[in-house]
């Protein structure tokens, strides 16, 4: 049967073919069926247009943006010090539920309807962020379980939709894609910031800075459903897939934990959400801190504080968000053809970078704000150089058939050891510094400036992380390019 249709997919040169026996220790399950199913059929052609791959894209970018502005608005408007405690205990269970489902969706996204998951996944998050606009403060138990199902639908999302873009586009463009669709993380969540401040501000009531986000993500389950193919797994690579795993989830758990690269890179991202997750949470309460220290703001005794902290750092995280993603993706394509380990090379670059950054802004509180915005600025372009080039990098080393559980395992690993558990290990070190003198605003100030001192040394980690995946990418990479290609 011939399937209609055409889509440009870019290669950017010659790919290295390995030895056989640089692959012998690779065990891919049950290859009777896997690698039949991925032999190239000359008979068939890609059959989702160009047209159509860029508006797919377009789509999925505009719900990851609606999925991190939803994320991040609690924390836009509750970032004064006696409410400190809210958004991360919602944050927290949000962050559980996430990492407990992904993994089941990362199973189902390498076996069934990718499109009809998402859309499942979407609807719940719809319903669920919805009804938690209208519980009252009463019913906090309600607020925080509804919060956490949200978790349940996005991580439908998060781990599914990029492996669409990798079966759509391949070589250059895949690099593009994935750009443009990662670009919106940083955007998103600096827009939740600036949306649940100025939101909050302006109607006076929090619940209405959770309404934003479902009046739109509405509009993109629509487009979803309408708009978004489910395209046949490594038809990018020519290599038509039935699309269905025909492996166990054991025999897929083997194959990536066999995977150094995927391994390496996986707790090289972990650290980097564990940055992430500190400075999104503590970095507002810290400058209010510095400033009511040096008596340029009051202290906050009520509900409702000044949330200009908020709309500064949610402008910082878009426009270093943006730039990063950018410069990341440039200096990629600009590298890879001289250096086949580029990839992880500039991501242990952005984390070792952002090093010096961290601890200047840390320290600069105590004598300049501006200053600190503007190291904090630096330290988050730095990061945001990996965002892209970290789902790249996994969309080729991994098997297209098993790319959705590689996500999942991926993001559980750094939610739960990174964002989910760092603003928690930052409260508790400053607390416990907190305490060991009489409270004063200075003091909280400083306790908190100690806490945050675990940031650069666990960027430096990171950066290690990343330094030992350039040692393994290049042969993990020809390595799965070989079993796509049936050797």
């Amino acid at each position: 049967m011939e399937l209609k249709g055409s889509v440009t997919i870019g290669q950017d040169g010659p790919q290295p073919r390995a030895s056989l026996g640089s692959i012998s220790s690779l065990h891919y399950g049950s290859f009777v069926n896997s690698l039949s199913s991925l032999t190239p059929k000359l008979d068939e052609r890609p059959a989702i247009s160009r047209r159509r791959a860029h508006i797919t894209v377009a789509v999925l970018c505009y719900v990851n943006l609606l999925n991190y502005m939803e994320r991040y608005t609690i924390a836009g408007f509750y970032t004064q010090d006696n409410a400190a405690s809210l958004p991360y205990n919602m944050f927290n269970f949000f962050i559980c539920s996430f990492l407990l489902t992904a993994p089941l969706f990362g199973y189902l996204g390498d076996r069934y309807n990718r499109v009809h998951i998402m859309a499942v996944g979407l609807t719940v998050w719809l319903v669920t962020a919805t009804g938690s606009s209208f519980v009252t403060n009463s019913y906090f138990w309600l607020l925080v379980l509804l919060r956490g199902l949200v978790g349940i639908g996005e991580a439908s999302y998060s781990t599914i939709a990029p492996t669409i873009i990798g079966d759509l586009f391949t070589g250059g463009q895949r690099t593009i894609m994935i750009a443009a669709f990662y670009i919106f993380i940083p955007v998103g969540s600096g827009l939740g910031y600036i949306t649940g401040a100025s939101v909050a501000s302006l109607t006076g009531d929090w619940h209405w800075s959770l309404r934003i986000t479902p009046i739109f993500g509405l509009v993109g389950l629509f487009l979803v459903v309408l708009l978004c193919p489910n395209p046949p797994r490594g038809v990018a690579e020519n290599n038509h897939h039935d699309g269905n795993n025909r492996s166990s989830y054991l025999e897929d758990i083997k194959y990536l934990l066999k995977n150094k690269s995927y391994i390496w890179s996986t707790l090289g991202v972990t650290a980097m959400a564990f940055l992430t997750g500190a400075l999104a949470f503590w970095m507002p309460s810290f400058l209010f801190r510095a400033q009511v220290s040096q008596g340029l703001r009051p202290p906050c005794t009520k509900g409702s504080c000044n949330s200009i902290d908020s709309f500064i750092f949610g402008a910082i995280t878009v426009v270093s968000g943006i730039l990063g993603v950018c410069i990341g993706t440039g200096l990629a394509r600009w590298l890879r053809n001289k250096v086949p380990n580029a990839d992880p090379l500039i991501c242990a670059g952005g984390m070792l970078g952002s090093v010096p950054c961290l601890f200047i802004s840390i320290f600069v509180a105590t004598a300049s704000i501006p200053a600190t915005y503007v190291f904090v600025f630096i330290a988050e372009l730095l990061l945001s150089l990996n965002w892209s080039l970290l789902a790249d990098m996994l969309l080729y080393i991994v098997v297209p058939t098993r790319r959705a559980t590689a996500e999942a395992l991926q993001i559980t690993v750094c939610h739960l050891l990174g964002d989910a558990g760092s603003p928690y290990l930052i409260g508790i070190i400053s607390d416990a510094i907190q305490k060991s003198k009489p409270p004063s605003s200075t003091w909280s100030f400083l306790s908190l400036q100690y806490s945050f001192l675990i940031c650069p040394f666990v960027a430096i980690i990171g950066g290690i992380f990343f330094l030992m995946t350039a040692l393994y990418i290049s042969d993990d990479r020809t390595a799965a390019q070989q079993l796509v290609e049936g050797m």
